[in-house]
């Protein structure tokens, strides 16, 4: 059985969709525009603009892509651009993670 999507996955959903709204603004460009360029639907950019989690990971990324953002949504997630990260980054990475019973 599937969970619920949770506030807070639904917030950030929300939060991503109007900034790809914002840059798609910024380019000049309409959802078909950028739907056209990021190889999808004009429906499929409005859902993602409108905070619908469920549109694929691959359409974000040939979004982002396509608005030139692609490498800062990259980097926003590196966990050497932390400093968590970049303390770590001496220690050897475990191949697996086990859950803790």
């Amino acid at each position: 059985m599937k969970r619920p999507t949770s506030a807070r996955t639904k917030l950030a959903s929300k939060d991503l969709g109007e900034y790809i709204s914002s840059w798609r603004k910024l380019r000049g460009l309409t959802m078909q525009q950028l739907a056209e360029k990021a190889n999808t639907t004009r429906v499929t950019i409005s859902k993602l603009e409108h905070g619908d989690s469920k549109v694929s990971l691959e359409t974000f990324l040939n979004v982002c892509g396509s608005l030139g953002v692609l490498d800062r949504v990259k980097e926003a997630i590196d966990p050497y651009e932390t400093d968590f990260g970049r303390i770590r980054a001496d220690q050897e990475l475990p191949q697996r993670v086990r859950s803790r019973s």
